[in-house]
């Protein structure tokens, strides 16, 4: 993997391809889902269109911009999405950090994928990117979320207040 086939990559089960705006209706789809809105945003509501569209206007400008960021991650055998995931820039605990983020459509909760897919992301981090630490963060109660994070090398930093709402921060540096 180089940094210059960051735009798509191919998993176990998923092929994750760079967003695009023909995407808005996928995402809006995912992400305006009640169960996944509800560990994105910071009233525990999912966000409306606009801010699904605004979102992704932000994302394909951070590809832009550093040459890496989300996809959106489609099932290898059906095409069909099964989320969005990926590494981006963010601002955490007073810190600018790179962050593995993730939401799998629910239909698939429990399957692996988000688990596939930070592992997916830490091989672009800590291969070709060559960043040194990545950080991943959730509402304390997001247990599903918590799990992927230790199964994949992050360790527990701290609680934090993030959107106003308490979130626990998770780390991983290159040589763990």
């Amino acid at each position: 993997m180089s940094a210059a086939t960051l735009d798509q990559i191919q998993t176990a089960r998923m092929i994750c391809e760079r967003l695009a705006p023909e995407h808005t209706h996928e995402l809006v789809g995912l992400l305006c889902d009640p169960r996944v809105g509800r560990w994105l945003s910071a009233n525990a509501q999912p966000p409306t269109e606009v801010e699904v569209v605004a979102g992704l206007a932000s994302k394909l400008e951070h590809w832009t911009r550093y040459g890496f960021g989300l996809w959106l991650l489609r099932d290898r055998e059906t095409g069909d999405v099964v989320g969005r995931g990926g590494l981006q820039h963010t601002f955490v605990a007073g810190m600018h950090e790179i962050e593995v983020a993730w939401a799998i459509v629910p239909e698939r909760w429990g399957q692996g994928l988000a688990t596939e897919l930070a592992e997916t992301s830490l091989q672009a981090a800590f291969g070709p990117l060559a960043l040194p630490r990545v950080v991943a963060f959730t509402l304390p109660d997001n247990v599903a979320s918590r799990r992927v994070m230790e199964k994949t090398g992050f360790t527990f930093q701290t609680e934090i207040e993030h959107v106003g709402l308490p979130h626990v921060l998770y780390a991983r540096t290159s040589d763990t």
